[in-house]
């Protein structure tokens, strides 16, 4: 059952992400060139987001376990330290430079945009030296 409702729910997250444009490169890149032709549509995928996680968190912690009944593990750092920032500053660089987010990036493989590859293979390789420089 868990292998179940992680297939629904990654394919829910998928088709969300392609309504909301995340898998259109050139959505992003309009969204982040905030000096120029600046498309600020995605704010609003962004609020809905965070207000949908929110309510998801506030429930998950008064549960033990998941609805499928495997053990609830949910984070326990909420310090914002050189590691957090680093790696969003690393994250926010790729992604105005690709217009392009991790996940959504496996979706323009299946849309057939295979310029999407040099990223995938750029985001494989930092993960990999992440892994190797954080002794994972």
């Amino acid at each position: 059952m868990p292998v179940i409702t992680a297939l629904i729910s990654g394919i829910l997250f998928g088709l969300g992400l392609l309504v909301a444009g995340m898998g259109n490169p050139q959505k992003i890149l309009a969204f982040l060139d905030i000096t120029g032709n600046w498309d600020p549509s995605l704010l609003i995928t962004m609020a809905v987001a965070m207000a949908v996680s929110m309510v998801a968190f506030i429930v998950a912690k008064k549960r033990k376990k998941t609805v499928c009944g495997t053990p609830l593990e949910l984070p326990a750092n909420s310090k914002i330290d050189k590691r957090l920032l680093t790696g969003a500053l690393l994250f926010g660089i790729g992604w105005g430079i690709a217009g392009v987010c991790p996940a959504p990036s496996f979706t323009l493989i299946g849309l057939g945009h295979y310029q999407v590859f040099y990223f995938i293979i750029a985001m494989l390789i930092g993960v990999l030296l992440h892994r190797k420089w954080a002794g994972e």
